[in-house]
């Protein structure tokens, strides 16, 4: 055993990396405000870009939300409990499962956002095709396929296994709310967000609704 390996016998690894510890005036600057969560599953992300449609609108929303877990922070788990989960996008595999139970747990208001979320959207047309076809159209018979490379199906543990189905979030979870679009407008995000953080009841008006 070299050297190196001899040191680091018997020791504990994790696979979160190390942060700097917050800083204790910005810790209590945030622990006040209504925690937010977002994820997108299985889907484009236009609904992110929606999110950030906000624009200028987004900054005094800051002053009374604290953003956790989301694709803008890149915080990689939900870390305590939020009052909002945002979700974008289908389920399309185990890991989208997984994810979206966590969210489930961990939020008091779960929002379907876009219409991957709330129908399965795009991904969903593979839905009226056997599963074994779709592989064998994207690895085996692909027209991008390698001329003379073995064809071959990817199956490995670090890969999430594909679900039979896309199915929207309500059929995996309970979810509270629906805000339909592909992607909706910004300002129908902002309505729903708005109302929530300031105590209003959820009111998103057919003006705000897009189905397109």
């Amino acid at each position: 055993m070299s050297h190196a390996a001899e040191a680091l016998a018997g020791q504990e690894f994790a696979h979160d990396l190390p942060a700097t510890p917050f800083d204790p005036a910005l810790a209590a600057g945030r622990a006040g405000k209504i925690k937010v969560a977002a994820i997108g599953l299985c889907g484009c992300w236009g609904c992110t870009l929606s999110l950030l449609d906000l624009d200028e609108r987004l900054f005094p929303l800051l002053d009374k939300i604290t953003i956790t877990r989301s694709s803008i922070t890149d915080i990689k788990r939900i870390t305590e409990r939020c009052v909002v989960g945002f979700v974008e996008g289908g389920v399309a595999n185990e890991e989208n499962i997984e994810t979206l139970e966590h969210f489930r747990e961990n939020c008091d208001v779960l929002i379907s956002v876009g219409a991957c979320a709330v129908w399965g959207g795009v991904p969903a047309m593979r839905n009226v095709v056997p599963l074994s076809e779709c592989l064998f159209e994207a690895y085996v018979d692909s027209p991008t396929a390698v001329p003379g490379a073995k064809p071959i199906i990817p199956l490995h543990p670090d890969i999430p296994r594909i679900t039979t189905k896309v199915y929207p979030c309500h059929e995996v979870v309970k979810m509270d709310y629906f805000i339909p679009g592909c992607p909706p407008d910004g300002d129908a995000i902002f309505k729903v967000l708005d109302d929530l953080v300031n105590g209003r009841p959820f009111d998103l008006p057919i003006s705000l609704n897009r189905y397109d």
